[in-house]
């Protein structure tokens, strides 16, 4: 089966850290920019079903050997605004337990335009 390729936006809309929600047909979808790389994620959360993309862009912490913390995964993560439920936007796994995921889709770049394969 062909995913069906939808323009979302241009690259200089999603500034780095920052993401763009936009309605591809019927779905709501937040287009995120991790590092200069362009991803898209459901804007529903897989918990209560709470807009997820309209949460922060985030870091979390991380646990090292000499029992600190430190802040890592530095806009790495989208957090939900209702529950603080923080979700890797690369692969949309919860980071708490990694069998629940958000929706994720493929993204591919042509020059300025950001395209959602859904």
């Amino acid at each position: 089966m062909n995913a069906k390729k939808v323009l979302a936006c241009k690259t200089h809309e999603v500034a780095t850290g920052k993401q763009k929600i936009v309605k591809l047909g019927s779905l709501p979808v937040g287009i995120f920019n991790v590092g200069g790389e362009f991803h898209a994620m459901l804007n529903v959360c897989p918990h209560r079903g709470a807009s997820l993309c309209e949460g922060p862009q985030c870091g979390t912490t991380e646990q090292t050997a000499h029992y600190d913390f430190i802040y890592g995964k530095q806009d790495d993560l989208v957090r939900c605004a209702w529950h603080g439920w923080e979700f890797e936007i690369r692969t949309g796994e919860f980071i708490v337990d990694r069998s629940i995921k958000a929706k994720t889709y493929p993204v591919s770049v042509e020059g300025e335009d950001i395209y959602v394969h859904l």
